[in-house]
């Protein structure tokens, strides 16, 4: 290993590191640094100048080691080592030093000490580079089929778009029949379709493909297996169902939150906006003064987030009980109404018009209900109004299903403190979940409106089909290695292994455990429990992690 021959790249990163670290000390400091032979600042080493930079670097210097300093590697590490193979360099002989949020951004009152901390962290990922060995990825075949869970607009829509792409779809719903929350709408926004129009005519597409299997009445039991290569099996009426499938979409949406004890919500006199659209819908409000109660369960203690969609909907839904009765009195308490975009402002501008009152309320002064009467504290005027009423609508939030954090678990997926689906990152993957090879979209991630929902099943249904049509990924090397002459079979790996990525197998030397290379994520779990110390991570060596821990206690 002693022919290393490593370039070091420092980014300002505009300001975000150069206006807090003191850069140019930085690349002075990493030249001195052993076996170090080129070290260059770049204003944005992501960039094409400084990606081409790099690479004429690794060229001309003939590095065979490269450290870049910069911001995270979750979101860049990619692009980097994709740099370094396009300059005919093994790109895991590549080392990402993370001196932006590691420093610049926690220690921005302290620049002095920020830098000092910089230099030490550069000195660690030198030392480990010096280590670093070629890597070659792994190929793993996909079968080409999907599995989308959840029968709303959003999972019907996606099963479609694969489908008509060829792929084998099974699509899995809970509920009898497919729909979701769309099923009990009168219209949704913004188009203003019969809603039940609109579902049944994707219902038809849907059980009618010759390429998609529908589950109804079903849920999913359990996921093994990996990506590219997934064991499903789902309960339908008492019986299991055993099918493969290459990648998963999660399309469960969400619920409306019932408001018990709220408002003396009774589901007669006082509704939620859910309960309204299914009087609307079987044409029996009859009502001439409503009082429509915004942001009810949402944003306060126990759920702190806008659902998003409820001032749209109790907009949508006044208008519409206006067009039946023109004489209606309809006031929207609110607290902030979130109409955003130039189309929703236009529509609360025309409920205005249209006689719609307005009153905002502030959460110390909650409104409250009493028999026949909506007392609320109007602010602008001063004083508490009292508005007779017919019907009092509540406008309440989606909410996750109870049983996500159950699939989250099967799919080895993350979930909120609300217990909505967290995606991979919300700029580069907001569709993909940081398990490779699972897809979320609609509400099961956030709450959404229909036209977002759509939009998302696509997009899903797009990322999926890569590796669909593919038929090949490419899996990281950044796996565990198993010594067969170490390993006793003891299975403590297999038991601690969180992503059910390495098993003990009966082999003609005895029980040896084996990894399954497609589901491992590199976490160095059963490699730290394993008592023979047989298994090895590689790219993260217990020689290259003890090279960074000496480096750090030897002064620079």
């Amino acid at each position: 290993m002693g022919g290393a021959r490593i370039g070091v790249f420092v980014c300002r990163c505009g300001t975000n590191i150069g206006g807090f670290l003191d850069v140019s000390a930085l690349v002075e400091y990493a030249k001195g640094l052993p076996n170090v032979v080129f070290s260059q600042e770049n204003l944005y080493t992501c960039s094409e100048t400084g990606l081409t930079e790099m690479k004429t670097a690794i060229t001309e210097k003939r590095l065979n080691r490269v450290v870049v300093a910069s911001c995270s590697p979750r979101t860049h590490e990619p692009l980097f080592r994709s740099t370094c193979k396009e300059a005919g360099l093994n790109p895991y002989l590549f080392e990402f030093v993370n001196i932006r949020d590691q420093c610049s951004w926690v220690h921005m009152h302290e620049p002095e000490a920020a830098t000092a901390k910089a230099k030490d962290l550069i000195r660690m990922g030198v030392a480990r580079a010096k280590f670093l060995e070629p890597q070659e990825e792994i190929e793993v075949e996909v079968v080409p089929a999907a599995l989308v869970i959840g029968g709303g607009i959003a999972g019907m829509t996606c099963a479609l778009n694969l489908a008509d792409r060829g792929f084998e779809v099974t699509l899995v719903e809970r509920e009898k029949e497919l729909g979701g929350l769309l099923k009990d709408l009168h219209t949704p926004f913004p188009n203003q379709e019969d809603a039940s129009e609109l579902i049944e005519g994707k219902r038809r597409e849907v059980t009618k493909h010759r390429n998609i299997e529908v589950l109804t009445s079903a849920r999913v039991k359990e996921i093994t297996g990996s990506f590219g290569d997934y064991d499903v099996t789902v309960n339908q009426a008492g019986q299991d169902i055993h099918f493969k499938a290459g990648v998963i979409v999660v399309a469960t949406g969400a619920e409306e939150l019932k408001p018990v004890g709220m408002y003396g919500y009774d589901g007669v006199t006082v509704v939620t906006q859910l309960e309204v659209e299914r009087m609307l819908k079987e044409d029996r409000l009859a009502v001439q003064n409503v009082v429509m109660i915004q942001c009810v369960g949402a944003r306060d203690e126990e759920r702190t987030y806008c659902s998003k969609i409820c001032c749209m909907t109790a907009l949508k839904n006044a208008m519409r009980i206006l067009e039946g009765n023109p004489e209606a009195q309809i006031f929207i308490l609110y607290r902030d109404m979130q109409t955003y975009g130039t189309f929703n402002e236009d529509v609360y501008r025309k409920a205005r018009e249209a006689g719609v009152i307005f009153v905002q309320y502030s959460p110390q002064k909650p409104p409250v209900v009493n028999e026949r009467v909506v007392k609320v504290f109007d602010g602008f005027l001063g004083e508490e109004l009292h508005l007779p009423y017919d019907l009092v609508v509540l406008s309440t939030p989606l909410i996750a299903h109870p049983d996500s954090g159950e699939l989250a678990k099967m799919l080895k997926v993350p979930i909120d403190e609300y217990g909505f689906f967290l995606e991979a990152h919300v700029k580069l993957k907001p569709l993909d979940f940081a398990t490779d090879g699972v897809y979320v979209c609609g509400s099961a991630h956030w709450p959404a409106t229909m036209s977002e929902s759509i939009a998302q099943a696509y997009g899903a249904a797009s990322r999926a089909s890569i590796p669909l049509s593919r038929r090949r990924i490419t899996a990281e090397p950044i796996i565990a290695a198993v010594d067969e002459e170490k390993c006793i079979g003891c299975s403590l790996c297999e038991t601690v292994c969180p992503f059910k990525a390495i098993r003990v197998e009966e082999t003609p030397k005895g029980r040896i455990a084996n990894t399954i290379v497609a589901s491992c994520k590199g976490c160095g779990v059963c490699g730290a429990a394993c008592p023979q110390k047989a298994i090895t991570m590689r790219h993260f060596t217990d020689e290259q992690v003890l090279a960074e821990v000496i480096a750090l206690t030897t002064e620079g």
